[in-house]
């Protein structure tokens, strides 16, 4: 299989958001008025027609994406402000039925729910996904058993969905649940080079697991089409600068690991069922997890491991362009997750002050 040519450490960013009544803050299916308006190809319809998602050119630093980013979330919000709706984008809605909503007529969207059926109905999930540029196919595969290393400070850090209709689930991250009961969606075989993932792709078509690779939707995995390693694993990001802070840590991390790869270093990776544990473990706590960071069963909590990560990535992050996305990193560690904030809302005055609390995160 062809993997396109990319600039190494390249990056664009995807970025779901819900549109939603400013009074009630519930999903409303006026996405395609909204991007009618909007008229630029860098917005596109998603899942859901109360959704649409902010996709970003190809940028050489996290902080022109980032900007890029700000640039259009205001473009989307001046029209949304228009058309009498606003834009919400936490990994879940806290309050919206299910059962209230309607997809998109894409035939990729009816396939999903084809094979998930009610699984695939209650995804009112929102994520952002990362793509990062790889010059050489054959560190795609280690690149990826890396990042699924590092998937709990990501995932960690990005919580943001602890309500689902209406109710406290438990969890931080409630999406992470929701989303790996699609058949082909969560975690990754543990593969162990580009010929394994060619041979897998291969046999799942045969067998008609999915039509195309796009249906692969797991938290990582490849882009042939565009030359990236996708990272798909965080929730959506309420504001700007929670985006900056993941997008950042995503892109240190996966341009320390090609260092790693030049250099000759050892690749050591964790077993599939730590890295699972890892997973779960910071979708239900959040920011609060304990991660197990080796087989001896050595315990870090999360995050002081993102405090450490976010130290020793300072210089990649100077020669990425990271340096200030990468400190509002630093800022959610100090000020506490997406998921608290909401949890610590929802005490102060009910489904409203969360509502109200997302609403404003979106215009930050």
């Amino acid at each position: 299989m062809k993997f396109a040519a990319s600039p190494r450490s390249s990056l664009g960013v995807e970025w779901e958001l819900a549109v939603v009544d400013p009074a009630t803050g519930q999903i409303v299916p006026r996405a395609k008025e909204l991007l009618a308006e909007v008229d630029d190809p860098r917005f596109d319809k998603e899942f859901l027609t109360g959704m649409i998602e902010l996709i970003t050119g190809v940028h050489t630093t996290t902080d022109e994406a980032v900007d890029e980013l700000r640039r259009m979330r205001d473009k989307a919000c001046a029209v949304a402000d228009r058309q009498g709706v606003a834009l919400v984008g936490t990994g879940t809605h806290p309050t919206s039925r299910w059962r209230e909503q309607s997809q998109g007529d894409d035939p990729r969207y009816a396939r999903v729910i084809e094979k998930a059926g009610d699984w695939g109905r209650r995804l009112i999930i929102f994520g952002v996904h990362n793509h990062v540029g790889i010059e050489d196919r054959d560190k795609v595969v280690p690149l990826m058993r890396t990042m699924l290393d590092r998937l709990p400070l990501i995932l960690a850090l990005s919580a943001s969905s602890p309500y689902w209709q209406g109710i406290d689930t438990g969890f931080a991250s409630h999406r992470t649940m929701l989303f790996q009961q699609l058949p082909t969606g969560g975690l990754p075989p543990m593969l162990v080079d580009w010929g394994e993932y060619e041979r897998t792709l291969g046999d799942m078509l045969t067998a008609g697991v999915i039509e195309d690779v796009g249906e692969l939707r797991w938290d990582v995995r490849p882009s042939p089409a565009i030359g990236t390693v996708e990272v798909r694993v965080a929730d959506g990001a309420p504001s700007v600068d929670d985006l900056a802070g993941v997008t950042a840590l995503v892109h240190c991390l996966i341009e320390e690991a090609s260092r790693a790869l030049d250099e000759g270093e050892p690749q050591r990776h964790l077993p599939s069922w730590l890295v699972r544990e890892n997973k779960w473990r910071a979708a239900r706590d959040g920011l609060d997890a304990t991660a197990i960071v080796d087989e001896q069963g050595t315990l870090q909590p999360v995050r002081a491991a993102i405090a450490e990560a976010i130290e020793r990535l300072a210089p990649v992050a100077g020669d990425l362009g990271a340096t200030r996305s990468l400190a509002a990193a630093a800022r959610v560690l100090e000020r506490g997750g997406s998921a608290a904030q909401q949890r610590a809302a929802y005490a102060r005055g009910g489904h409203d002050a969360v509502l109200a609390e997302v609403l404003e995160a979106m215009r930050a």
